[in-house]
């Protein structure tokens, strides 16, 4: 059996830049409490190590009050590549915690972007999940009340943004397909619209390689946390292109039966997939079918 592997799989440069930085911050951490704002990614197999490893995280404003109230030194918090809202962020500071920002400088860029326009009287549209952490941390930085769609159904729910210069952004893991149909049916309204294609290069790679490679298999396997949205994203995209596509976090959700007759079998993984469990699977998929 050939087993594909595709070569934007795994870690992209936010996430690995913010797990480095966990890891870097426990080897200085002399006893001071470490925190992070949020599972640093969404992979289990990595966040119960940094548990294991005395990180404790912090999942909303409850959690910071009663980190800061414990009676003892407030400690480190380390920011996801996901990032936080201006709100989150002042409240850190107001309690002591020293903060090592991790927040994707992509993502970054967007906080400016919505800050700078909504200041400016722009009325702000991310498209996105609105429950996303990224989405969550974007809105936080609009000055005005920010809309967020994700589907077309959304659209219906916009806003009049008539007489008003409109911004639109994007959550860095969007689909790229379904941001260009999202943006084309606003612009069909007629309103002054300034478009920022704000999803990462590295998403838009990963995508557009997972769709390549699922064409032409006759199974695909897409790895990552079962929280994670790019992940998400790509099997949707895998799954269009090969019915055959499953959805795994480890080795462990493999099954034998899916490619007993397959003779090419493609792989992708998440940005939040470590190398060592992308191997893993690689070597598991070479053995069992």
């Amino acid at each position: 059996m050939e087993v594909i592997v595709a070569k934007s799989a795994g870690f992209c440069f936010g996430v690995k830049r913010a797990v480095d930085t966990v890891y870097q911050q426990i080897r200085q951490a002399d006893g001071i409490p470490i925190y992070t704002y949020g599972p640093i990614i969404h992979n289990e197999e990595v966040v119960r190590d940094l548990e294991e490893k005395g990180v404790s995280v912090l999942s909303g404003e409850e959690d910071i009050l009663a980190a800061a109230s414990a009676g003892q030194e407030p400690g480190t918090v380390i920011i996801r590549s996901h990032g936080i809202s201006r709100r989150i962020q002042s409240l850190l500071k107001e309690h002591g915690f020293r903060i090592v920002d991790a927040t994707c400088p992509f993502v970054k860029k967007i906080h400016r972007i919505v800050d700078e326009q909504s200041q400016k009287g722009c009325a702000v549209v991310i498209v996105g999940n609105a429950s996303h952490p990224e989405v969550e941390g974007i809105v936080g930085w609009c000055n005005t009340p920010a809309a967020v769609v994700e589907k077309e159904e959304d659209l219906e729910a916009l806003p009049d943004f008539s007489g008003r210069k409109v911004c639109i952004v994007s959550q860095t893991t969007f689909n790229y397909k379904k941001f260009k149909d999202l943006v084309e049916k606003i612009q069909k309204k007629g309103y002054d619209i300034t478009v920022l294609n704000t999803i990462c290069n590295a998403t838009q790679e990963r995508q557009v390689e997972a769709k390549q490679i699922s064409a032409q298999v006759d199974g695909m396997l897409v790895i990552g946390g079962k929280h994670s949205s790019n992940t998400q994203k790509l099997y949707e995209i895998c799954k269009k292109e090969c019915n055959n596509t499953h959805f795994i976090q480890t080795t462990d959700d493999l099954d034998p039966a899916w490619f007993g007759s397959s003779d090419r079998v493609g792989i992708t993984a998440g940005a939040s997939t470590p190398n060592n469990i992308i191997e893993e699977v690689q070597t598991d998929v070479r053995l069992k079918f």
